[in-house]
């Protein structure tokens, strides 16, 4: 299970790139972090979530 914004989710064994795929965020307004480490952008598709990970995911919103 990877905690993903406080929530368990079974999402080990994919990567960033393949659980955003399956949500409503807009991958040119978030940022990731892992594990307390941003994660790059470039770095979505090749890094894997594992069992016991912590993901926040922060949606950025434009205005004024």
């Amino acid at each position: 299970m990877v905690k993903i914004n406080g929530t368990e989710l079974n999402v080990s064994g994919k990567t960033i790139a393949e659980y955003l795929a399956t949500t409503d965020y807009n991958a040119m307004r978030i940022a990731v972090e892992r594990n307390g480490e941003i994660v790059p952008k470039a770095q979505y598709a090749e890094t894997v979530l594992q069992d016991g990970d912590s993901v926040e995911i922060v949606n950025f919103v434009g205005g004024g």
